[in-house]
């Protein structure tokens, strides 16, 4: 069993979803979350707020589940990620559990 953690820009919500169909992961919880980047100064002292940090609204996905799953999980990914046109690819961890009930 593993936890994979995978995070989108909110544009590509539906994407993910099918991204975890293909892959039979049937079973997974998302969260809303701010997603932020460094912008370089110069981009910062032209913003008209360029004291306010603003977030790209984002989502983040989480499942428990088999190494397999996993694996197939990471290769959709991938194949999404190099057909992108922006700078948003989508981010994924996995993370070994020790014990779960």
């Amino acid at each position: 069993m593993k936890l994979v953690l995978v995070t989108a820009v909110e544009e590509y919500q539906k994407d993910v979803l099918s991204i975890f169909k293909k892959a039979n992961i049937e079973n997974f919880s998302s969260s809303d979350i701010d997603g932020y980047k460094n912008v370089p100064t110069i981009l910062k002292a032209s913003s008209w707020f360029s004291s306010e940090k603003s977030g790209n609204e984002s989502i983040l996905f989480f499942s428990f589940t088999e190494k397999e799953k996993i694996d197939g999980l990471f290769v959709f990914i991938e194949e999404f990620n190099k057909n992108l046109k922006t700078n948003n690819p989508l981010k994924a961890i996995v993370l070994p559990i020790e014990r779960f009930i």
